[in-house]
């Protein structure tokens, strides 16, 4: 796995990860001018990709039907330097004809085994989540990684 990254202007970055481009920039009130997500808003959307991946190809697979799939995502920052996420909730929202165990075995095991974008970020920051199926929590957690043995 490999990218690059190219400085187009102020604080506006290019990357390039195989032949797909994105950019990002700074905010304005660090020199940005709002182009782009920061980079930290990148991983918010890693973390939410990842693990968006994992559950929809897991409730795939186990033939549960969906028919909307979505997330919200809030991270909470420390204070002092280097400023990184202390606390994350990722909330994913899944309508269809799913069964409900179904849906927490998919999340439970992306955030336990498969997310290794979560994985990373689960070593600064404690990870929670909420379930909600067809409009209605039916599970609320914390993510807990069993690190492979080595």
């Amino acid at each position: 796995m490999n990218a690059s990254l190219i400085w187009k202007n102020k604080m506006v970055f290019e990357a390039h990860n195989r032949e797909h481009m994105s950019l990002m920039d700074a905010t304005s009130d660090h020199g940005g001018t709002d182009q782009g997500p920061t980079p930290k808003e990148l991983v918010l959307n890693a973390m939410m990709g990842c693990t968006a991946i994992d559950v929809v190809s897991m409730l795939t697979k186990m033939r549960q039907p969906i028919d909307q799939f979505s997330m919200d995502i809030e991270a909470e920052k420390n204070l002092d330097h280097p400023i990184h996420f202390k606390k994350v909730l990722l909330k994913f929202k899944i309508n269809g004809n799913i069964l409900p165990e179904k849906a927490e075995k998919a999340v439970e095991s992306s955030l336990t085994k498969y997310c290794g974008v979560n994985y990373m970020i689960s070593k600064v920051a404690t990870i929670y989540y909420e379930l909600i199926l067809n409009n209605q929590t039916i599970k609320v957690g914390e993510a807990h990684f069993v690190d492979p043995i080595k």
